[in-house]
């Protein structure tokens, strides 16, 4: 099922009725940052929001890199910038690199090699000792200005209270007319806010606010000024950014916005509370205060050299489990048809299932972005909003909804989800009501106690009786299917911005492009496209463990999808004249893999008789995976070994259930690499769901298509996964979102701690560390390997410098070229489009007087 806002079918329909009557007035906004081509207040702010990165609702949790802006730099300039704006550290605490030192994380080889290479001879405990002592002077060199304080937390108020969405009961008045506007006329009102007992008192417009503040300064200032208060609440000001550019965001079309807007109200209030307009000279300090490196702009940190030797060891140790041997993938492996083929999602989370699958039989699995190659906007049968299932760099083209095939299923699932419904309407408004809400505490408090108390006390026995609840309700996939056929002038439902459904020849391209990018060339009897989706209770964060590819929804719609559309018979027809051998007998269908449990559900509506000795048995080999997937993840998840299959199904299905529990799965904690090739090559080693795998075959792709569309696309977006992963391990506080304890879900967008302040961007502690003290996720930067020919690569960054630049600045910590026609040598990446062989790297390394290069440190 599609994950949805939770705002009520009432507020629903009133804001639908409202995007229509305020469509007009939104788009004449007075305040819209379009309104003066180059003007110097729009310059201002397009410059000085440029390095702010954008921050989505809760509810479609996307992953992104929090220094997103600043990816134009090196690494280590942009990490020193972000602190120097946020406050952020940048590279992980010396007690982490001293942990994964003292585990062996660290190759001690590596790291001699690493600092002799930057004339560093020092002994390594000396420079971890040197690298804390400099952390506690950062720490130590912390001032805060008690009016700035003041403004954050009167700015945050009014910000939660215009961008609600649909949480608040009594909503903000005047919201329709514009946030300056509707601050302006309710200020006075604000206890918190001195000196401004009229709204007459104030500019009329957020221009002339704005014009009133910044015309006491040199124009030269204004962008450093803008600057430094849109990075004081970075997690606001990336919301409203992400929202102005969403110009499908019926939100923003009826309660209108801007950037302009928001730095007039934010220096509006500043003069008010008397806090200081200029960003003061402590913001122009630097990261690794008191390094050796200080002040030198081009001189990477002591603590970037201890990451690159940390990730050099990472690289070392998986370059050794690859499998060296495959040359051409059509030629490896077993000739015999597969029982079945599983496509999963590249998501790290794959890779354990994937191996337990692969362990029971003939089975072979694949990787592919988990959009499956379908960039739509997908609404449920009884969903109450459609949502963009495809990743942000990517925008819908099609609109896809789910209608019934069955009428009489239908109204039975109706009767029940009416029922569920209303009656969590009907409690949610008696626990709201002014009135009501005392008597029903009195009332209903014996029940909803004793309720409370089962889930905490049993929550097993509750998760037995909700599935035995769901078992009676059916499936949507079960009575629906999706409308695919191309229907420009089907207005039903409210993006008409997109045709729905798609023609014929777009069919026939998504089919082929998943195809042609995973190299494939036979076909199973039974092809499983398996979307994923995670199970958790009472977590805010629950989007974030969803699929990232489909913009933090599940990934089983659009798996659905692209199996109706390889069912087409036109579409087979069309495709086999392109090449695709499609036998008659092959069946697609799809799935969804709960990464919480690891149970795969099959949708097997299109699967025909003479198929379901093959689908059953599918089904007894995917439960007996699962169970060996659950006990592996639970041995990540604790300090058992050894532990039962079947126990482990059992305790991870109560630990989705348990509304106590903070850490249902691990996510992509852990994430490291992204590998891009045949399954040849890792197919037979444990990678500790730590890999990114997407299928491809070099030797189907010629011109090298398939792969450019691999790394301009999925490389991308591992990315920021990796850095968000990062960011929010060396630096939660800032990058992250802290605890889950003292978290509090505001406004249906996001979270904040505390009582209010700044939304928070990040993953929760609970998502990267064990404990206070123990990170789970190692915090390293990405480490790529391809296996495909050296100049094809070199010629893909050469036409691509947006990717060319990512790893040329180092947010990509690693990018390494298996070569197949030059017997699998690994070439690593030394930059702007120049390569250093493995073979080089040892001879260099063995010149140096270290020895081979040791790969025997084990995580």
């Amino acid at each position: 099922m599609s994950k949805q806002p939770s705002q009520s079918e009432l507020e629903r329909d009133a804001r639908a009725e409202q995007t229509l009557q305020q469509s007009d007035q939104a788009t004449d906004h007075p305040e819209t940052d379009t309104d003066a081509d180059q003007d110097p207040i729009a310059t201002t702010i397009e410059r000085a929001v440029e390095r702010v990165g954008a921050v989505w609702p809760l509810y479609s949790f996307v992953t992104a890199n929090p220094l997103s802006g600043f990816e134009d730099q090196p690494f280590h300039r942009a990490v020193a910038d972000g602190e120097r704006l946020f406050g952020g550290r940048g590279y992980p605490h010396p007690d982490i690199f001293r942990t994964a030192w003292e585990r062996g994380q660290i190759d001690p080889d590596v790291l001699a090699g690493e600092l002799e290479a930057h004339g560093i001879d020092r002994d390594p405990e000396a420079l971890l000792e040197e690298m804390a002592a400099a952390e506690a002077a950062r720490d130590a060199d912390t001032e805060s200005d008690e009016a700035t304080e003041i403004l954050d937390r009167v700015l945050s108020k009014w910000l939660a209270a215009f961008l609600d969405e649909g949480l608040a009961k009594w909503p903000m008045p005047n919201r329709e007319e514009g946030f300056y506007a509707a601050w302006r006329s309710m200020v006075p009102y604000d206890g918190d806010v001195p000196g401004c007992d009229d709204s007459s008192d104030l500019p009329e417009t957020a221009t002339g606010a704005l014009e009133s503040v910044l015309d006491a300064f040199p124009e030269g200032q204004w962008t450093d000024i803008a600057e430094h208060h849109f990075a004081a609440l970075p997690g606001w000001t990336g919301f409203i950014k992400q929202r102005v550019d969403d110009d499908t965001d019926p939100w923003q079309s009826t309660y209108p916005i801007t950037l302009r807007e928001y730095l007039a109200v934010r220096l509006t209030l500043a003069e008010l509370l008397d806090a200081p307009i200029e960003p003061s000279s402590d913001d122009e300090r630097g990261a690794d205060a008191g390094d050796e490196s200080e002040g030198e702009d081009e001189t990477p940190p002591l603590s970037d050299r201890w990451l690159t030797a940390w990730e050099k060891s990472y690289r070392e140790r998986l370059l050794e489990q690859l499998d060296g041997s495959v040359t051409d993938p059509a030629d490896a492996g077993e000739s015999s048809r597969p029982a079945a083929q599983l496509v999963f999602c590249i998501d790290t989370r794959s890779e354990i299932i994937r191996r337990h699958i692969e362990g029971q039989g003939r089975y072979e699995t694949h990787g592919y972005a988990g959009f499956f190659g379908v960039p739509m906007r997908y609404r449920g049968y009884d969903a109450t909003a459609a949502v963009d299932a495809c990743p942000p760099i990517v925008d819908p083209e099609h609109r896809v909804v789910d209608r019934p095939d069955d009428e009489e299923t239908a109204t039975k699932r109706d009767r029940w989800t009416g029922l569920a419904r209303a009656t969590r309407k009907h409690f949610k408004r008696l626990k709201a009501n002014v009135v009501a809400a005392f008597p029903f505490v009195e009332g209903g408090g014996a029940a909803y106690g004793s309720a409370m108390a089962a889930r905490t006390l049993a929550p097993s026995a509750i998760a037995s009786l909700e599935n035995a609840v769901e078992d009676r309700i059916p499936s949507q996939h079960e009575f629906c299917s999706p409308v695919l056929d191309y229907d420009d002038h089907d207005h039903s439902h409210a993006d008409h911005d997109l045709p729905q459904g798609m023609t014929l020849e777009e069919k026939v391209e998504y089919a082929q492009n998943a195809f042609a990018l995973m190299g494939w060339t036979e076909f199973a009897r039974l092809v499983v496209f398996t979307g994923h989706a995670s199970e958790t209770t009472n977590n805010p964060f629950d989007s974030s463990l969803d699929c990232g590819a489909c913009a933090g929804n599940p990934g089983g719609p659009n798996a659905r999808v692209l199996a109706e559309i390889c069912n087409n018979p036109d579409v087979q027809a069309e495709l086999r004249e392109r090449g695709f051998q499609i036998p008659d007998d092959t069946v697609f269908l799809a799935g969804e893999h709960n990464t919480t449990t690891d149970e795969i559900d099959l949708f097997d509506d299109a699967v025909p008789e003479s198929h379901r000795e093959d689908l059953e048995q599918l089904r007894a080999d995917l439960e007996r995976a699962q169970a060996d997937a659950a006990a592996e993840r639970l041995e990540s998840m604790t300090d058992e070994t050894d532990v039962d299959p079947q126990e482990a199904v059992a305790e991870v299905e109560r630990k989705a259930a348990d509304w106590a529990e903070t850490r249902p799965e691990w996510g992509l904690a852990g994430n490291a690499s992204f590998v891009i090739g045949p399954r040849e090559l890792t197919d037979d080693e444990s990678l500790d769901g730590r890999a990114f795998l997407h299928s491809y075959d070099w030797t189907t792709d010629p011109e090298g298509e398939a792969l450019e569309a691999i790394m301009t696309g999925p490389l991308v977006v591992t990315q920021w996964i990796n850095n968000q992963y990062y960011f929010a391990t060396v630096d939660n506080g800032v990058y992250g979102s802290g605890s889950k304890i003292t978290q509090n879900p505001l406004g249906n967008v996001g979270v904040v701690q505390g009582n209010g302040g700044d939304l928070m961007t990040g993953l929760p502690l609970q998502s990267l560390q064990c404990s206070d003290d123990e990170p789970y996720h190692q915090p390293l930067r990405l480490t790529a390997v391809i296996h495909a020919p050296r100049e094809r690569v070199t010629d893909i960054l050469r036409h691509h410098e947006d990717v060319k630049r990512l790893v040329d600045n180092g947010w990509v910590g690693d990018l390494t070229v298996i070569d197949p026609e030059r017997d699998n040598e690994a070439f690593h990446y030394r930059g702007d489009l120049e390569w250093t062989s493995q073979s080089q790297t040892a001879m260099a390394a063995r010149d140096q007087g270290q020895g081979p290069v040791s790969t025997a440190a084990q995580d």
